[in-house]
């Protein structure tokens, strides 16, 4: 079967939403490419950008290369000047920042940088953008892989999965994050890399919660080994293909989210464990804990499929049904093999 859609080498890239990961890839796309779209909804950043070379607000460290860059709080100015569409903004608020665009998608290649899940409609950012937007998948694009943007923005080594429906389109937007810093694979499981890292951003929270409960690195060993024996699991019997979730797409990511001090889902999960409520928990993080909202889609999108999930299912009791922390880590220790 043919190429239904084909990115060009020469497309150009933009990127949705100004935190630290979106700031990130901002500064990896400006590696290779000549002019690079940045839609950033507050004009006061975008004068603080132009004016310092600089995020004033997440990994302000980092110097950014303003010369090629095309800043705009007009979503709609800067999608239609754009062929490739990179989303960088938490789940939890893609359908506010993506409300006031009125330029069609229809021929755009749509990318999601995002390792999250809509919580109104328990769907996944690609599968959200194919029914919203009537966009076929043959156009829609997923960045996944061990890849903290704190990491990324310092250059230090990461690897990258670049994943398309079509292993050519995917092949193409590996060779634009590829860098000296930057190791790109493709690959086409858009289902698997898509909700792997759904449930990697829940297993960092139970891994959290039991560090703040006192836990040490024998315990947190057992848990995250069979937390990927879940994710293997949820993944081959929701969606069967043929897929190693050994790679750095699904095991490795899972491993940083779970073990890095970058981890914002481990650090709400060890808030947690160590007595906060969740609000409280949310109130003094600066950044979204994906694994939040997360917790309670999978359970939800599990309703259709009734996959054995205990992992998911005691970070779900601890979140959302407000049970002890410390007595639902308890009575899954006995199911950890």
């Amino acid at each position: 079967m043919g190429i239904k859609y084909r990115i060009d080498k020469d497309a150009r890239c933009a990127v949705v939403g100004y935190g630290s990961w979106a700031t990130a890839i901002v500064k990896v796309l400006l590696e290779n490419e000549q002019r690079v779209g940045w839609y950033i909804r507050r004009a006061d950043v975008i004068e603080h950008i132009s004016r310092t070379g600089h995020n004033p607000r997440y990994i302000p460290g980092v110097k950014i290369e303003t010369s090629r860059l095309d800043m705009s709080d007009n979503i709609d100015k800067v999608v239609s000047e754009a062929d490739i569409v990179i989303l960088a903004v938490p789940s939890a608020f893609l359908q506010m920042t993506l409300e006031p665009l009125t330029v069609s998608l229809e021929d755009k290649f749509v990318v999601s940088a995002i390792k999250g899940i809509i919580p109104e409609g328990y769907v996944t950012i690609g599968e959200y953008i194919n029914e919203h937007y009537d966009l076929p998948y043959d156009q829609i694009g997923i960045i996944s892989g061990p890849s903290h943007s704190e990491e990324v923005s310092q250059e230090r080594l990461s690897y990258l999965t670049l994943v398309c429906k079509n292993i050519e389109n995917a092949t193409v937007l590996c060779d634009k994050f590829t860098t000296p810093y930057i190791i790109a694979h493709p690959s086409t499981d858009i289902y698997g890399t898509e909700y792997a890292a759904v449930l990697k951003n829940i297993y960092a929270i139970c891994a959290g919660i039991a560090i703040g409960l006192g836990y040490g690195d024998n315990f947190l060993a057992v848990l995250i080994s069979n937390a990927a024996i879940e994710m293997n699991r949820f993944l081959n019997e929701s969606y069967p293909s043929e897929r190693n979730t050994s790679a750095s797409a699904y095991l490795g990511d899972l491993l940083v989210t779970a073990y890095s001090r970058f981890s914002r889902n481990r650090e709400f999960g060890m808030m947690i464990g160590r007595g906060c409520s969740v609000a409280q928990a949310q109130g003094e993080m600066e950044m979204v804990a994906e694994g939040y909202y997360a917790a309670e889609c999978i359970m939800q999108v599990n309703k259709r499929f009734g996959i054995e999930m205990p992992i998911s299912e005691c970070v779900h009791r601890i979140l959302y049904e407000g049970l002890p922390a410390d007595e639902e880590i308890r009575k899954i220790i006995k199911r950890l093999i």
